[in-house]
């Protein structure tokens, strides 16, 4: 075998097909994703059966593409790791029932892993060595977390979303302002030719000691902003010009990203984190980031921010096969009868 332990790394938990072949954790030998969000871009979010169907067509072209860019065979690979918990059932029991039928095949040894530890692993992936513990956002289409990291293996849920997300909010403030799907990009484009303070859209804290995040409201304001209080108003935003279109992207995104700042702080302070990790397809958007090196900058004493590059921030397999490789080495394995979950 190749010097080096690799991993084939699977995931679709959404509306993305991807393989990686990982080598010790953090040498990325290939990343493959085929993605299908152009199919789901006129029903304004991700349609279940539409993408488990496209993961059906593109999981073995998208195996065997990543095998043959890393110059990899199936005697190189040590272990394969998947995602099966949490995203769309019907579309991780596509990577899942892969990951197991080459596991079984190939008689290599099967790693589930939990797809929101892995984006914060995403993070890690050129980081050596972080002072611990550190404090750990994944702020995702689907998913707004926080943990106490102590290692790869050892996080603490310390907060979740009691309803929306922040990237679903980002979709459905970007359909009401009638953008391109996906929303996180658009409102983040049309956002830079807007005045954040233009409109005092509400910041949900749930309480001065609360870690947990509500974004149904913000959601729910930018709607009757643009339609009336009583939803029987004229939809505005027909009749709006660009520069209104970009005050209220601007203002919705301000006091998202104030949300995440602010809780993320809270809980760095409360369990002494001198870093802050920060991952999932929103940790993307340019002014969270900003924002977050700024709380981090000013923070007494300093604290570190380490995040995902922002091609391993939207779901991919090197995250995947990056947290397997810590997995396997544990010798937490999964059996052939491993299940799928909606649910982390």
């Amino acid at each position: 075998m190749a010097e080096g332990i690799n991993i084939l790394g699977i995931e679709t938990s959404c509306d993305e097909t991807a393989a990686a072949v990982v080598r010790d954790g953090c040498q990325v030998l290939s990343s493959v994703v085929a993605s299908s969000a152009q199919l789901h871009a006129k029903y304004g979010g991700v349609v279940p059966e539409i993408a488990s169907r496209a993961h059906i067509e593109n999981i073995y072209p998208v195996i065997t593409e990543a095998l043959e860019v890393a110059g990899v065979g199936k005697e190189q690979v040590h272990a394969i790791a998947v995602a099966n918990r949490p995203g769309l059932t019907i579309a991780l029991m596509v990577g899942v029932t892969a990951a197991k039928t080459l596991a079984f095949a190939w008689e290599r040894p099967l790693v589930a892993v939990n797809h929101l530890h892995a984006h914060l692993q995403s993070a890690l992936l050129e980081q050596d060595d972080i002072e611990l513990p550190a404090v750990a956002l994944v702020v995702s289409g689907g998913h707004t977390c926080l943990y106490e990291a102590r290692s790869a293996l050892e996080l603490r849920l310390l907060g979740r979303t009691l309803d929306d997300a922040a990237g679903e909010a980002f979709d459905k403030v970007a359909s009401i302002l009638r953008l391109p799907y996906p929303g996180g990009p658009s409102i983040e484009q049309a956002a830079k030719e807007g005045n954040p303070n233009a409109i005092p859209f509400p910041r949900t804290m749930l309480g001065p000691d609360s870690l947990d995040f509500s974004f149904s409201g913000i959601k729910t304001a930018v709607l009757y902003y643009c339609r009336g209080q009583d939803m029987k108003g004229q939809d505005m935003v027909a009749t709006m010009d660009r520069s209104q279109i970009a005050d209220i992207a601007a203002s919705f995104q301000a006091a998202v990203v104030e949300v995440l700042v602010e809780k993320t702080c809270r809980a760095a302070e409360l369990v002494g984190a001198r870093t802050v990790l920060l991952g999932g397809g929103v940790a993307a958007n340019s002014y969270l980031r900003s924002e977050m090196a700024r709380m981090c900058q000013q923070s007494n004493p300093p604290r570190t921010l380490v995040v995902a590059q922002k091609r391993y921030c939207t779901d991919n397999a090197v995250m995947v096969a990056s947290l397997g490789y810590h997995l396997f080495k544990a010798g937490m394995w999964a059996d052939l009868d491993l299940e799928v979950s909606a649910n982390g």
